[in-house]
């Protein structure tokens, strides 16, 4: 069986009034092929959000992390920051199987947007992200997310 690094892939440009699509052409489904499937769909999620009153349409994928403060809840894209209406467990649910996880009781991450991650101090970790924000994984999810990264 071949395996996925000796895959071959092929993009085609085509005219904007067909339809795009992906399509994946395989002997087996494999859980690499399910991972590859995985990865694209997360891609494809948005989220409604609030900012000076306007309603707007996130993409998952620009999401850095979402924060819980005082009853509110915000989500922080590189450069922005957007209310979003839902409660981080709604979200957590939301975001199954969207390469987001529960770093702290307040916290949300986008493992995405992760540079790397460095111990701290009694047990947490600190996720550097990729727009330089540092986010603090609480000693109670270091174990969930080593066992993600693996």
């Amino acid at each position: 069986m071949r395996g996925l690094h000796s895959m071959k892939i092929n993009v085609e440009a085509i005219d904007k009034t067909k339809e795009e699509q992906i399509i994946i052409q395989c002997y087996k489904v494999t859980e690499e092929i399910n991972e590859i499937v995985d990865f694209l769909k997360s891609r494809e999620t948005s989220i409604t959000a609030y900012n000076d009153s306007q309603i707007y349409n996130i993409a998952l994928q620009d999401i850095y992390y979402i924060e819980s403060v005082d009853n509110k809840t915000f989500a922080y894209l590189q450069n922005n920051v957007y209310e979003i209406k839902n409660k981080l467990y709604e979200l957590e649910f939301i975001f199954n199987g969207k390469k987001f996880f529960r770093c702290s009781k307040s916290v949300i991450v986008n493992l995405m947007k992760i540079e790397f991650i460095k111990p701290a101090l009694n047990g947490r970790f600190v996720a550097k992200l990729k727009n330089n924000e540092e986010i603090i994984i609480s000693r109670k999810y270091v174990s969930a997310l080593k066992k993600i990264l693996e």
